[in-house]
């Protein structure tokens, strides 16, 4: 075997060779002591993230709305254009493991001066072309590349993750906003319904007093009833436009109106929702699983410091032909090769590798207690969710029966004051009470319905939305990068 030939399979072994040496910690999951059940009761069963739970309120202006969110939004479309991003980024770092070839064509025409006479060939003028291939290569002696593609790979799963805390967030909030605008429509008609009737109760009183039958302080007071109701219509319109603005601009549109479907009272009430294992809710949060990524990062940042602390080895070569004549150039002895290799060990520079090693680890301890954090809060909120969920039942059920009682009371004390009985005191303490207590169980309908996408949330599922992550790199070893949650990846591409 020629000595060329030997220099380049070695050179190509070497890598192979030393594939198995990463500096910096490999990861590992962080332990953390999880509770073993949840503390609000919650129905027994896995749980249902993985249906599009929107259409359990069976309302088709929903669902359409959820749609063009889903396609439209603006912040949604940024979250996927940086996916894009991280995915380049991704393929752009993994190239720094491979050799680079660059191929040059030069073509030079000059004249040599004629005050040079003892220079060969003096004031000729002469040509020189060359081709050749020039390649380089860095060899990852201590898996310095390697865990910058480590870092690289889970940053693009933080991103898609981080894209998919956006989906939730999205959907939640329009439904959110929807109830919103459904709850204000009901708490509008019952001010339009409330004002209607004291304008007619005013005219009646308004009667009474010209023919001597009731004092001025009874007009006076049901004057007074029917501004509260007039003055609650323009409050709720303005709540119902900018509900419609807020909608508009999570569709991605500029305001507007936007349709309506079933109303408050007819939305169906989804069945109970079981909240699953404790110990499922890391994999099904996106943004708990954006939190372990960005760990995950952080903590191949450190092999990335400390392999720069080590010597750097460089390879280059270069295999071509050059001659004076374009002619000639492939002619024999027109060819021309060169290897070289170089090492660079840091001597002096103050410190500056050493603290790059410590500020990468104060990162991944800052990265570890963030993540640690989200988990913990996490929890937080489907067990407020959970708590939610089943007092919001307990509170519609009261108001029901407020509004029943305050109804009839309004009903009873009406008679008795039409029939001279008790004052029209007694009558507008009930009408103000009977006010209250419908717009109060409008708002706590909206809330028992609200709980449920609350908890829906908090459980991380119902989008029907799985993560992409790059392919594990070939030939993994023992400190190879998993996905968190393990989420499936998606086949390699080719990056020129």
């Amino acid at each position: 075997m020629k000595p060329f030939a030997r220099i380049v399979l070695a050179a190509a072994l070497l890598p192979g060779a030393l594939a198995g040496c990463r500096l910096g910690p490999d990861y590992q999951q962080p332990e953390m002591t999880l509770p073993q059940m949840w503390r609000q009761e919650a129905p027994p069963g896995p749980t249902v993230s993985d249906t599009a739970w929107w259409d359990l309120f069976q309302d088709d202006t929903l669902r359409e709305l959820v749609t063009i969110a889903l396609n439209e939004n603006k912040d949604l479309g940024i979250a996927a254009a940086r996916v894009s991003e991280a995915r380049a980024r991704y393929g752009f770092t993994h190239a720094d493991q491979f050799p680079v070839a660059n191929l040059g064509i030069d073509a030079l025409r000059f004249r040599t001066s004629e005050q040079v006479a003892d220079t060969p060939g003096a004031g000729d003028t002469n040509n020189f072309f060359s081709g050749r291939i020039d390649a380089f290569y860095e060899v990852d002696l201590w898996g310095k590349y390697r865990r910058a593609s480590e870092a690289a790979r889970a940053e693009l799963l933080q991103s898609e993750m981080a894209r998919q805390t956006v989906v939730l967030s999205l959907v939640a909030d329009l439904a959110t906003a929807y109830l919103d605008l459904l709850d204000f429509d009901n708490r509008l008609t019952i001010s339009r319904t409330t004002l209607e009737a004291r304008t007619d109760y005013l005219r009646i009183i308004t009667a009474r007093f010209d023919k001597g039958i009731v004092s001025a302080l009874d007009v006076r007071q049901a004057e007074i009833q029917q501004s509260i109701a007039s003055a609650a219509i323009p409050q709720f319109e303005r709540q119902v436009a900018e509900t419609e603005n807020r909608i508009r601009i999570l569709l991605g549109r500029f305001p507007g109106d936007v349709p309506r479907g079933r109303s408050l009272y007819e939305t169906v009430l989804p069945p109970d929702v079981p909240a699953g294992l404790t110990s499922d809710l890391l994999i099904r949060r996106p943004d708990v699983q954006s939190a372990e990524a960005s760990l995950i990062a952080a903590n191949a940042s450190i092999g990335v410091a400390e392999a720069q602390r080590f010597p750097l080895i460089a390879l280059t070569g270069s295999l071509g032909a050059a001659s004076s004549d374009l002619s000639d150039i492939t002619n024999g002895g027109a060819g021309t090769w060169s290897l070289g290799a170089a090492l660079l060990q840091p001597l002096f520079n103050f410190g500056k590798n050493k603290r790059r090693v410590e500020i990468a680890r104060a990162q991944t301890q800052q990265a570890l207690y963030f993540y640690e954090g989200s988990v913990q809060q996490a929890f937080r909120e489907v067990e407020d969710a959970l708590a939610a969920v089943r007092t919001s039942k307990a509170q519609v059920a009261a108001y029901e029966l407020q509004v029943k009682a305050a109804r009839s009371a309004l009903e009873l004390s009406t008679a008795r004051y039409d029939q001279g009985v008790t004052s029209y005191l007694e009558v507008l303490v009930q009408q103000t009470q009977a006010f209250d207590a419908e717009l109060a169980a409008s708002l706590a309908r909206r809330d028992q319905l609200a709980s449920i996408i609350r908890l829906y949330a908090a459980l991380g599922g119902g989008w029907g939305l799985e993560a992409t992550v790059p392919p594990p790199e070939p030939a993994a070893t023992e400190g190879s990068l998993p996905a968190p949650g393990g989420a499936p990846a998606p086949p390699a591409t080719a990056d020129r």
